[in-house]
């Protein structure tokens, strides 16, 4: 599936009790995880994969009624730190598709991330934890 020359991995709309009856539509290519809104004035936003930090799956009753759910991205983009996709179908394998591509990118750009957890236990020589570094 291409659009725009991009190849596209998944795309789908917001729902409102099932139907796909929305301006704001949402896409996976390989690299990237686009949102477009609007109708008259639109706004397209993207979010580089390997910015992503965290995906989460949220489902009320009526979305489980309706077999959809909304996942949220948070991430380090400037622009846009947190995109929910909201009311998607077949909302837990949208999920684990977007994490296993999230994966393949980071590991293709060679990115890694690494969580301090505790700020004081760290034992670095860089400026990065705030600490003072003093001269001998």
């Amino acid at each position: 599936m291409k659009d725009n020359g991009i190849k596209l991995l998944w795309k789908d709309r917001k729902r409102y009790m099932g139907m796909p009856i929305s301006f704001t539509k949402y896409s996976l290519g390989e690299d990237r995880l686009f949102c477009e809104t609007g109708l008259l004035n639109s706004q397209f936003e993207e979010i580089l994969l390997y910015r992503v930090k965290d995906i989460s799956l949220k489902r009320s009753l009526w979305q489980k009624i309706f077999r959809m759910g909304s996942v949220h991205i948070i991430s380090s983009d400037a622009t846009l730190p947190e995109l929910v996709l909201k009311n998607i179908k077949d909302s837990f394998n949208v999920k684990e598709l977007i994490h296993s591509q999230v994966e393949k990118v980071k590991i293709a750009r060679r990115v890694r991330i690494t969580e301090i957890n505790d700020i004081d236990e760290c034992d670095c020589d860089c400026n990065d934890c705030d600490e003072e570094l003093v001269e001998e």
